[in-house]
């Protein structure tokens, strides 16, 4: 094998080996797990709907820090105490606030960040679709600028503008 190649192949491995080892790399630690499958499935599930507030972009279920793992310890304990799916989240949401959420709720209070992204995506359309007509409309009228002369126009042109200039005062 050729030494570029060699230094490809080492590249794609690593590559390969960090996109196979980033799934089993979870934050949620052995000491948390819930002995019931199907409540650790809950569990998790929940997580990975709600904020790490240290972190802000990552959800709970995935970050590092020592709040997150609070808070994946009490989601568990609110589910092992028998709260619906539901429950947790409001209780959350009471005590930290919307911003708990990752996907924040459809209300009124929240309507500018789900109508906002659209809402420019049309306006940016517009203005593109606008541009573009302002645009073939004018080189349409560039193409409706008047022909250059033939031989016999320029000639009688010239003799005009000749005579023209021997009539100035």
């Amino acid at each position: 094998m050729e030494r570029p190649m060699r230094k490809l192949f080492a590249a794609l491995l690593i590559v390969f080996a960090t996109v196979v080892a980033s799934p089993l790399a979870h934050a949620v630690q052995p000491d948390e797990v819930m002995a019931d499958p199907k409540q650790e499935s809950r569990a998790r599930e929940l997580s990975r709907e709600l904020r790490c507030m240290v972190c802000q972009n990552q959800s709970i279920d995935d970050s590092d820090a020592t709040l997150a793992k609070d808070l994946r310890l009490l989601v568990r304990e609110r589910i092992a105490a028998g709260d619906s799916n539901k429950q947790v989240i409001d209780y959350l949401v009471s005590r930290y606030g919307e911003f708990v959420l990752l996907k924040p709720r459809f209300e009124t209070h929240t309507l500018l960040l789900w109508l906002l992204p659209p809402l420019v995506l049309v306006a940016g359309g517009l203005g593109l679709w606008l541009h573009i007509r302002r645009r073939s409309r004018d080189a349409a009228r560039a193409s409706d600028a008047p022909k250059p002369l033939s031989a016999d126009e320029q000639a009688r042109l010239d003799k005009l503008l000749a005579e023209g200039a021997d009539q100035a005062p």
